[in-house]
């Protein structure tokens, strides 16, 4: 027997029964918004188990920052579980159900903080008022716990399971008056939840994108113009049809070309290895001569005639930087660069999908599924309404799987082989090859110091990539750049350059390399004005206040909670042999870092750091967040000190496997990451990213207190 119930209000539920032994309970809820902007939809799916276990979807992609457990604790906590009632179960990617479905911008947190759960203290009000009725006592008698209704004064009690179809038939309460736990009575919310994934990760079980296994599944191999932004100009496959097991030979646009030309040739064939194998065999004539003659040799000629000229644009002006900058009666300047740098995610990209009576099944490890429902529809000639997509965990993304290439390239295999699962996989050296990069930048930096040793003006040209006057994606700078916020006179110039290369959001976009620029030429700022950089942030800092910002606001005060908190958890007394410290803002979250090393030998080696962050008034997993944050530590360190950089020629990257980018390995690796957070009565906010940047400057600072040679340049190079 099956049931459902949809109840329309300001919002609706909808619950079903199913037969057997198991009862089900679906919650979707959609809210209109306020005032005349469209409506926000929203959506939690919970099934209530014949055991009285609670099945609870997890919406968004998880890509390790431990958001599958996070948003159902959300849930949970309003629900009043115990956490042993619960189970957690991905969904699949629907944003007309479960409303926005990203893993980017840290924004799962401040995005889902409250919506989350309303849904689940809607659902519990619903349960409550059947338990109400059933016992003929006011609602307002009842209380709720580990999946049980309970009335104290005769002692009665009703599990979920039992309510569950009394419940589904109530009034759904308005989610933006449904009353909402206490922070104080928390029993899910602040406690520590390992990862629900752990254990098949632990035993290599299937679980990612790239074990996805289908029957009849086929797979394909990929061959690409090494030039970005090359296309197809003729190709012979004579030899490579001829390889027994080899299927078909199919050109086709991963979306980085034009409409109707072809960057990419697939190999597909009956195992992953003949394929790959088959690409040997493949006559390719590529069109790339618009393409190839960029390179890292020439952006560098051109970066240094740029930044010694005035700015093409101007991004951001406030007072007379110029007139402070004569009258000052100090003036610092310096020069800073970073190269491009790729994701070099450990598990490569790839996408299965089915195309079968019309319609396209995906099996997809991405960021932005809905991104890339659009993208695969548009290049398969199908609506997005034709595509189901099923989210897998996804084994390091970074931003890369922000980007949904891989799903534009399988859904085009998958047509051309009707009925046939078909497996598309980079191999290493395409991923690194094929990437979106995060772009390189070069900085001219002038600061003024009055007599005092205050922060009076600053200037900076940026020269990075753009087109048409405009920045390429995340190559972005912003008047949010501490210290631009809390000084006078401001000139931010910019000049930009042409590149071929397809350009993303790494880790912490833009911020992973602001952090470095500013922080770095603020610790010289700071010893010119006889300071070390936590007094020269307090100072221009000045009194706790909140600035507004382009986007969002910068609060003086949060800043200077976690720049004390840093200082006194490292114990920090001044400028220290071998100890660097630095701040950063960004995704809401305030972090300060110090960092210390040894250098022996012209070797850096990392002994400590301390970190600490204001992301608001909770922390919800406790134990992610301490990994996260120690996770970004250790990411932002391998970008700093591990070479890592990208060469071009001839319009091709030219790494091909991780012996020509290195990541942090674990003799490497600090002995000791320290963490606490600065509780502000501010609503929560996302982890993934903020706590990141600031490791970098904190490390070339520390390397400067080491060694007097002040590094100005990405990656750190000791000799």
């Amino acid at each position: 027997m099956s049931q459902s119930v949809l109840l329309n209000r300001r919002s609706f539920m909808a619950a079903s029964l199913a037969g057997g032994a198991v009862l089900t309970f679906d919650a979707s809820v959609v809210l209109a918004a306020a005032g005349t902007a469209p409506p926000e939809v929203l959506n939690a799916f919970v099934r209530i188990n014949a055991d009285n276990t609670v099945t609870i979807g997890a919406k968004n992609p998880e890509i390790g920052q431990g958001i599958k457990v996070m948003l159902p604790m959300l849930i949970a906590e309003e629900l009043d579980l115990a956490w042993e009632q619960v189970r957690i179960e991905q969904t699949d990617a629907d944003e007309t159900r479960f409303g926005p479905q990203v893993a980017g911008g840290s924004t799962a947190t401040p995005r889902n903080w409250l919506p989350m759960r309303q849904v689940g203290a809607a659902a519990r009000a619903m349960l409550v008022a059947a338990a109400a009725k059933q016992w003929g006592v006011d609602a307002a008698t009842l209380t709720t716990a580990k999946g049980a209704v309970l009335h104290k004064a005769s002692g009665k009690s009703l599990t979920y399971t039992s309510l569950a179809k009394a419940a589904a038939s109530e009034a759904t309460p308005d989610l933006a008056k449904v009353p909402l736990k206490d922070p104080a009575t928390f029993t899910i919310i602040g406690q520590s939840k390992p990862g629900i994934d752990v254990p098949k990760i632990v035993k290599g079980e299937p679980l990612f994108g790239i074990d996805t296994r289908l029957p009849g599944m086929v797979h394909a191999a990929v061959v690409k113009c090494p030039a970005h932004g090359g296309t197809v100009a003729s190709f012979d496959d004579a030899a490579v049809k001829a390889i027994p097991g080899v299927l078909a030979v199919v050109p086709v646009n991963s979306g980085f070309v034009a409409e109707g030309k072809a960057d990419t040739v697939l190999i597909i064939a009956d195992s992953w290895w003949k394929a790959s194998k088959a690409r040997e065999k493949l006559a390719v004539k590529w069109d790339d001569s618009a393409v190839n003659g960029f390179s890292t040799a020439k952006y560098e000629a051109d970066a240094a005639a740029l930044i010694s000229s005035a700015p093409q644009g101007s991004l951001f002006k406030a007072g007379n930087a110029d007139a402070a900058l004569a009258s000052a009666a100090t003036v610092v300047k310096a020069d800073y660069d970073y190269p491009f740098l790729a994701h070099a995610t450990l598990e490569p990209q790839n996408c299965t999908a089915l195309f079968q009576d019309g319609k396209l099944e995906i099996w997809a490890p991405s960021q932005a599924p809905a991104g890339g429902r659009a993208d695969t529809a548009k290049f398969c000639g199908l609506t997005p309404e034709a595509l189901t997509i099923h989210m897998t965990r996804i084994g390091g993304g970074f931003g890369r799987r922000l980007m949904n290439d891989y799903m534009v390239i399988a859904g085009q295999a998958a047509k051309a082989l009707p009925g046939k699962p078909v497996k598309v996989l980079f191999d290493r050296t395409d991923d690194f090859r094929h990437d979106f990069y995060r772009p390189a930048g070069w900085h001219r930096f002038t600061a003024g110091l009055d007599a005092s040793g205050a922060l009076v003006a600053l200037k900076n040209h940026f020269v990075t990539f753009g087109k048409d006057g405009k920045p390429l994606r995340a190559a972005q700078m912003t008047p949010a750049e501490f210290p631009v916020p809390v000084v006078a006179n401001v000139d931010l110039g910019v000049s930009y350059m042409a590149t071929n290369l397809a350009t993303g959001w790494l880790r912490a976009p833009s911020s992973n390399a602001m952090a470095f620029v500013f922080q770095s030429f603020l610790d010289e700022v700071a010893e010119a004005a006889g300071l070390d950089l936590p007094e020269l942030m307090r100072r221009t800092l000045g009194a706790p206040r909140e600035v507004p910002g382009e986007r969002v606001a910068f609060h003086t005060g949060r800043a200077r909670g976690v720049i004390d908190a840093v200082c006194k958890m490292a114990g920090w007394t001044g400028r220290q042999k071998g100890r660097g410290f630095g701040f950063y803002f960004s995704h809401l979250g305030y972090f300060a870092e110090v960092v210390d090393v040894t250098v022996t030998n012209g070797a850096v080696k990392v002994d400590k750091v301390w970190m600490a962050g204001d992301v608001g008034s909770q922390i919800i997993n406790p134990i992610n967040a301490l990994h996260q944050s120690q996770g970004a530590a250790i990411e932002g360190l391998g970008q700093a000190m591990l070479g890592q950089k990208l060469v071009q020629e001839a319009g091709a990257i030219t790494a091909e496997n991780f012996g020509d980018f290195a990541l942090m390995r674990i003799d490497a690796v600090p002995r000791e990451i320290t963490v606490e957070f600065v509780k502000t009565d501010f609503p929560p906010t996302g982890l993934g990213e903020p706590a990141l940047p600031p490791v970098i400057p904190a490390l070339a600072n520390a390397i400067y207190a080491a060694t007097g040679k002040r590094h100005r340049r990405l990656p750190l190079e000791m000799l």
